[in-house]
C-alpha cells in the first residue's frame, strides 16, 4: 500500500474504524479478523498506539467485488 498525497485525499480515503466496517459490510468483528488473516478482506492499518483502521476505498472496493462474485 502506497501513502497517500494530500490531493489523493477524499471522503473516499478516509479512515473507518470497526464499527463502521461491520456496519457498511454486515459482517461480525470474528469474520472480518477471518477474513483478513485469509486475506480476503482489505488489511488494518495501525493509527496509534493501540487504533487501527481501514481505508474506506478499500472497504468499498471488498463490497463492489463480493457483489460481482454472486
Amino acid at each position: 500500500m502506497s501513502l497517500l498525497t494530500l490531493g489523493e485525499l477524499n471522503t473516499e480515503n478516509r479512515l473507518l474504524r470497526l464499527p463502521e466496517v461491520t456496519l457498511l459490510t454486515g459482517l461480525p468483528t470474528s469474520t472480518i479478523y477471518l477474513k483478513m488473516k485469509s486475506n480476503d478482506f482489505p488489511k488494518q492499518m495501525k493509527i496509534g498506539p493501540r487504533s487501527v483502521a481501514w481505508l474506506e476505498s478499500e472497504i468499498n472496493e471488498w463490497i463492489i467485488n463480493n457483489a460481482r462474485r454472486r
